[in-house]
């Protein structure tokens, strides 16, 4: 009986360890002016090098991106800095202006558009 009790004591610990894993994982989305695949990749690539992002899509239909990161190691405004210092505009701060200007012409967008910025947060 004693080993049937720690085997499942045993068992709900890895359990409960499994899940607590997953449990600082936040995704959010917001508005990333932007045109063209070029610009998806640049701003992906901005989000992805924060650390603790672990997935970052833009949507170049909407001007959204969705990003999955683990809020013990990454903050949405770090993610917002990273996307802005690339050049790109998100709806909460504007992309640096000498990195805008030195955008492959298709990627300079109109710093006016709009961007769907109806944000959802994830759980966390």
């Amino acid at each position: 009986m004693k080993k049937v009790i720690l085997s499942m004591v045993i068992a709900l610990m890895t359990i409960v360890n499994a899940c607590s894993q997953d449990v600082n994982i936040k995704s959010e989305t917001f508005g990333v002016r932007g045109n063209c695949e070029m610009c998806k990749k640049t701003i992906e690539t901005a989000a992805n090098s924060i650390n603790g992002v672990k997935t970052a899509v833009w949507d170049k239909k909407n001007r959204k991106i969705t990003v999955f990161y683990d809020k013990k190691k990454a903050t949405i405004m770090e993610i917002h800095k990273a996307i802005a210092k690339s050049g790109y505009d998100t709806d909460m701060l504007n992309g640096d202006d000498s990195v805008y200007e030195n955008l492959p012409g298709c990627c300079q967008y109109d710093r006016n558009q709009e961007m769907n910025i109806e944000t959802k947060k994830g759980k966390s």
